[in-house]
Order: C-alpha cells, then sequence, then structure tokens
C-alpha cells in the first residue's frame, strides 16, 4: 500500500476486514460507538478509502457494498516497517531495546518473544 490512511480510516478498515462486503450504513453502526460518528462522516471516510484505492465498492440497487483491497496482514506488515524505517533504522532490535528500557515489556511478553525465537532457530 502506498498511501497512509489515517487513524479515522483505519478505524473504517477494522470494520471491513472484520466483515464485508458493508453499506456504509452498516459500516457506520459498527464503527466503536465511542466515536460518535454520523453515517455522513463514515461515507466521507469511505470515499477518502476509495480514493486511495484500499476499499473498493460495488453497487447493490440504490447503494454500495465496501470491501478491502488491502488484507488486514498487508497492511500491518507496512506500517510495521514504516515505523522500524523511521524511527529505528529499518532494525527490529533497537525497537525492542527501547520498549524493554522503558519496562514495557511484561513477563509475557518476554516470553513471547523468546517462544518466538526459539521457534524462528529451529
Amino acid at each position: 500500500m502506498t498511501e497512509r490512511i489515517s487513524d479515522a480510516e483505519h478505524a473504517v478498515m477494522e470494520v471491513l476486514w472484520d466483515e464485508s462486503p458493508l453499506t456504509a450504513q452498516d459500516v457506520s453502526e459498527r464503527v466503536a460507538p465511542e466515536r460518535g460518528w454520523s453515517a455522513n462522516t463514515v461515507k466521507t471516510l469511505l470515499g477518502r478509502l476509495l480514493a486511495k484505492n484500499v476499499v473498493a465498492h460495488q453497487e447493490d440497487g440504490r447503494r454500495y457494498l465496501y470491501r478491502p483491497m488491502v488484507a488486514r496482514d498487508d497492511y500491518v506488515a507496512g506500517e510495521s516497517r514504516r515505523l522500524m524505517d523511521r524511527l529505528f533504522g529499518g532494525k527490529l532490535t533497537p525497537l525492542v531495546a527501547h520498549m524493554a528500557e522503558r519496562d514495557e515489556l511484561t513477563a509475557e511478553d518476554i516470553a513471547e518473544i523468546e517462544a518466538l525465537l526459539q521457534e524462528l532457530k529451529s
């Protein structure tokens, strides 16, 4: 994915990744209620996502059905790479070290990282 999506657009994408195709009204009803977005706000965000070629739509009578054009895993991979590139010179180790130095890794996080490393070594 070449164009970045905003946090608000990401909330819409999460809904579409969970279930699609959906109408704008369906998306509006599924977006986190604490956002308090109107259907018009959701339609605006869907329009932006369409312009970025991140979602597609098809006519269904008088309404449109929206679906993601980018898989969640691909999006996460791209955003993870951008974060590492921008803040840590493209390296994972400084990111993990940064988290550890700030006591942001729980014992469970460390155990999961150790298990992942063991799996990668085998």
